[in-house]
């Protein structure tokens, strides 16, 4: 309590003494109509012109009557009146007169009477004042005692505390919403302190309290406790969304730092082995006491944990290779292709079965799709009940796309290190077969022209037939060396192809072939002469391996361009089963359509057929994007690969 509101209070009981014993007051009124007329007589005996007057027994009247009430104070206006009369009224002794003496009386009471009422005014005045002031002191001490605890159910029983001492009560309770709970109070009274706001403000007070405590509970200090009580909860609310904000902004700052440590690992150029256990590191980072893995498809419907850690981050080295069977995350996940919860004490399946084993009862997981195919899955797993929180699902993602990087990047730079170890081995085998048939051809036949030309120079002179012989077989050898070498450059580079474009050369390439083949075109004027190369040998390589190994009955090539791509598609109706990597041809060709900016997949399903299609750009290649223009191929769980 200040100093202020203790001065206050000791004015105001000053303002409002007890009003004292009524014979103690008949005493004082005595006396003070005693001295009241001993004052007269000295008047009148030093100054014996001055006629004593009966308003001086008013004062004492209007004292008494403040303090004793009315009813003394009309006895003591009619005792004055008397003694008045007896001591100062001419000549001596009692000898009232109803006209003066009932004039003074009658003014003697009504003064007596206004007094008594507006003392009684006043001091009701003064009480409520006293009671304003208390309460507002009251209101400022709760307020202090709930405002000042670091929580608001805190803050609430100590304020509950104080205003049950103040107001003399056992116990007391204040409660926020629309729900009451009486506690242990043993009977209570609910006391609603402020209808019009919300939050709804209660208080509980127990059932013996006086009425007249309730109703200043209820009507005078009711409607600053629901103010303060609300100002609390709304200063609650802003604390616990500064918390939530805050811990909301540490939680992104600590995504942040653990998404920029695993893509420095990527652009860094860093093993896929290093960085999927970085990721799974980071992931259990995030979210502690939880079990985080990267598992992947494998071609014959199993799935491999590449990268697991445990609930306490130890990372394990046991990777079970499980058939997808079941309903669990991984056979949703290659099922839809999209982000799976599931239940493990629910779910079926030898996965969910060895996820149960270690205690895992529920699970996150997000796909892992590398060139728009599924490749595996990342994991966020819990051995308590309690669900995985919402933004576990959007921090995944952000996981995965690095790990998806990781893949591209590490599959692509060994098809390109492949790629150029292809382009040597193909130069080099290009170059021996043309020395070979530079050799067996026109080089031994220049020789043997030379050994010719040499014996018709020696025979010139001596035997003029002879010689005529030698040169004429010398040019027919000279015509033989040209049409060889004519053949030669026609296998380098097709003449047909120069001469009249694609159109004619697909059409000679499906008349030469074995298998029947229907040629649709619609290639409205010449290509680039690279795009033209290029889709005669995929057309005809497809044509020569559909002859060998398809076993089909016919095939189709249809082939269609516009102003920015050639797009081109064979398919036959024999065994299927084909793959890239399964012989230099199609991975040349692959090659071949890459190195351009294009694309290039065959899809070869067992016993259905081959198709196999491209899209080449009719635009030179950016040199900057020479290293992306290598599309990936990754591992498609329950098919073959491609």
């Amino acid at each position: 309590m200040t100093v202020t509101s203790g001065v206050r209070r000791r004015l105001m009981s000053w303002m409002l003494p007890t009003t004292p014993p009524l014979l103690i007051g008949v005493v004082v009124a005595a006396m003070v109509i005693a001295a009241e007329t001993a004052i007269l007589a000295v008047l009148h005996t030093t100054h014996p012109q001055v006629q004593p007057s009966a308003a001086v027994y008013i004062l004492g009247v209007v004292a008494v009557t403040i303090i004793w009430g009315a009813r003394l104070g009309v006895g003591v206006a009619l005792a004055s009146t008397l003694v008045f009369n007896i001591v100062h009224v001419p000549p001596s002794g009692l000898h009232l007169s109803l006209v003066q003496d009932g004039q003074r009386a009658l003014i003697f009471v009504i003064v007596a009477l206004a007094s008594g009422g507006l003392a009684n005014l006043a001091r009701e005045r003064a009480e409520e004042a006293h009671q304003r002031a208390d309460e507002a002191e009251i209101a400022v001490e709760v307020a202090r005692q709930i405002l000042g605890q670091d929580d608001l159910p805190s803050g609430l029983q100590a304020g509950s505390r104080r205003l049950a001492t103040r107001f003399g009560l056992p116990r007391m309770s204040i409660e926020v919403g629309d729900a009451t709970v009486l506690d242990s109070l043993g009977g209570a009274t609910v006391l609603k302190l402020d209808d019009g706001g919300r939050p709804a403000v209660r208080l509980i007070v127990p059932a013996a309290t006086p009425p007249a405590t309730l109703e200043r509970l209820r009507d005078r200090l009711g409607p600053a406790l629901g103010s303060i009580v609300r100002t609390a909860v709304e200063r609650q609310e802003l604390i616990d969304n500064l918390r939530a904000s805050q811990q909301a902004t540490q939680a992104l700052l600590a995504e942040q730092e653990a998404l920029q440590r695993v893509a420095t690992m990527v652009a860094t150029g860093g093993s896929p082995a290093a960085v999927f256990a970085a990721v799974t590191a980071e992931l259990h980072g995030l979210f502690p006491g939880f079990h985080t893995a990267l598992l992947r498809y494998e071609s014959d419907r199993t799935v491999t944990a590449i990268s697991e850690r445990d609930e306490r981050g130890r990372p394990l080295s046991d990777h079970p290779r499980l058939p997808v069977e079941g309903e669990n995350i991984v056979s949703t996940i290659l099922r839809t292709r999209r982000t799976a919860r599931v239940d493990y004490d629910t779910a079926t399946g030898p996965i969910a079965m060895e996820q149960r084993s270690r205690g895992i009862h529920l699970g996150l997981g997000v796909p892992i799709v590398v060139d728009g195919e599924l490749w595996g899955v990342t994991l966020v797993m819990s051995h308590r009940p309690e669900p995985i929180p919402d933004a576990a699902e959007r921090r995944l993602f952000a996981f995965t796309e690095l790990v998806a990087t990781t893949i591209a990047n590490t599959e692509n730079r060994a098809r390109l290190i492949s790629s150029r170890a292809r382009l040597v081995t193909a130069a080099d085998d290009a170059r021996r077969g043309i020395e070979r048939d530079l050799h067996d051809g026109p080089q031994q036949r220049i020789v043997s022209l030379a050994l010719r030309l040499r014996m018709a120079e020696e025979l010139a002179c001596n035997d003029l037939p002879a010689a005529r012989q030698l040169l004429s077989e010398a040019v027919r050898s000279l015509t033989e060396i040209h049409e060889s070498m004519t053949d030669l450059a026609r296998g380098i580079h097709p003449a047909l192809l120069t001469q009249g474009g694609i159109g004619p050369m697909l059409r000679k390439l499906a008349r030469r072939s074995i298998v029947p083949v229907e040629l649709r075109l619609k290639v409205p004027k010449r290509l680039p002469e690279r795009a033209e190369v290029a889709v005669y040998y995929v057309v005809s390589e497809a044509l020569t391996n559909i002859s060998k190994h398809a076993r089909a009955s016919e095939a189709c090539v249809a082939v269609e361009s516009d102003a920015r791509s050639v797009w081109l598609s064979i398919h036959d109706d024999g065994i299927g089963g084909a793959r890239p990597g399964g012989g230099m041809g199609l991975v040349g060709l692959r090659d071949r359509v890459e190195a351009l900016g294009g694309r290039f997949s065959v899809a070869s399903p067992p016993a259905a057929g081959t198709t196999l299609t491209a899209e080449i750009p009719l635009a030179e290649p950016d040199a900057d994007a020479a290293d992306e223009s290598f599309p990936l191929v990754s591992a498609v769980s329950g098919r073959p690969a491609e």
